[in-house]
């Protein structure tokens, strides 16, 4: 779940190679990409208790609790401001509302596998949408080949050739949807919060807030009281927010200071692969082989459409994260912001326009997640 996360927000500081083991990090990383795998099966199991917006809003409280209670242990407060909430609003709507609603919903009719797999093309609609949205993220051969090569891995997964037989039309347009969801989110927090005086966890805890009162508004609305809920399902639930939102934000923003945006972000391409095992071993789901083979060619041109021209490193390349994630979101796992800002002191920015996760502060993406 995609996690999978997003917002924008200064940068983290430079990392002191004393300050931790090298062996640290990969702790980190490793703990990312196995919670916003697993985003997807709890989002599966706690859909059997609960309706979609419910498990989404008890995600968001869980996840929100967490950051309060960083935000109570550093002394950090909330936002100030109209105008920096109106853009938490947005950002916390794109990014976390919308996204993990759609994938909750998703999860009704598709496999957590394929959910989890449609999580890992928000890169490619990060490119499309940079392309169009941010005039100094400049399209290469390599990466146009790679956006090319990403869709031709959906296509894959989804069975094309044999006229999609077998799926589930609506689950699948929403999970595709909400993975759209997080670069939309990331560019309107590019554009609007880039300068924001605040710190992360601020930020962060704010865009999170704003996003439970939406879903705590919505969910009556439309749902009832569950009848019965069993022990596993709330568990599931959660695990969700408290892990694969509130505390995978916290680890990633930590990831990124000590190993940089490029690094952290690569634990994107892992969620799909934790995803697909863990709906194949714990709920039975079913594999065939497009399924592995087309998910292979949407990392690769994931992978692809993050390449920067030779000669620009990290530090000068602009940079958006996925979340989440899924990626996610969730959540995941997201800062569009973050990465840039960190990389050029003497100007706001962020990673480079193409959805990753690890570099997006303020949502979690599921994305995996974020989700």
């Amino acid at each position: 779940m995609t996690t999978a996360t997003a917002g924008a927000l200064p940068s983290p500081p430079s990392p002191s190679p004393r300050a931790r083991r090298p062996a640290h990090w990969r702790v980190r990383f490793a703990f990312l990409a196995l919670v916003w795998g697993f985003s997807f099966l709890f989002m599966k199991v706690g859909t059997r208790s609960f309706a979609p917006f419910q498990v989404t809003l008890g995600r968001l409280v869980f996840g929100t609790a967490v950051l309060a209670v960083a935000m109570a242990v550093k002394r950090e407060r909330l936002p100030r401001g109209a105008r920096t909430w109106g853009h938490l609003a947005v950002a916390g709507f794109f990014l976390n509302a919308l996204p993990f609603s759609l994938f909750a919903y998703s999860e009704l009719t598709i496999p957590s596998t394929l959910a989890g797999i449609c999580n890992a093309t928000s890169p490619l609609w990060g490119m499309v949408l940079s392309l169009v949205a941010l005039s100094e993220d400049r399209p290469t051969r390599v990466r146009v080949a790679g956006l090319g090569l990403g869709f031709l891995g959906v296509l894959t997964v989804l069975g094309a050739w044999q006229g999609f037989h077998g799926l589930d039309a609506g689950g699948t347009a929403m999970a595709l949807l909400a993975s759209l969801s997080y670069p939309v989110g990331w560019i309107y927090v590019r554009r609007t919060l880039a300068g924001a005086p605040e710190s992360h966890l601020s930020l962060t805890g704010g865009q999170l807030l704003l996003a439970t009162v939406q879903l705590a508004v919505v969910t009556p609305l439309f749902t009832d009281i569950p009848a019965q809920v069993d022990v596993l399902p709330l568990l599931a639930v959660a695990a969700l927010g408290a892990l694969g939102t509130g505390f995978a934000m916290l680890v990633q923003y930590g990831l990124v200071a000590e190993v940089g945006p490029t690094t952290a972000q690569m634990v994107t391409y892992f969620v799909p692969i934790i995803a697909a095992t863990a709906g194949v071993a714990v709920l039975g789901e079913d594999l065939t082989w497009s399924t592995p083979v087309g998910a292979v060619i949407v990392l690769a041109g994931a992978a692809l459409t993050q390449a920067r021209p030779r000669g620009r490193t990290e530090r000068s390349a602009p940079e958006v994260t996925a979340a989440s994630t899924a990626t996610p979101a969730a959540t995941a796992t997201a800062t569009a912001t973050e990465g840039r800002r960190s990389e050029a002191p003497s100007k706001p920015s962020e990673p480079s326009g193409l959805p990753e996760p690890s570099e997006q502060p303020s949502c979690p993406v599921p994305a995996p997640a974020q989700t």
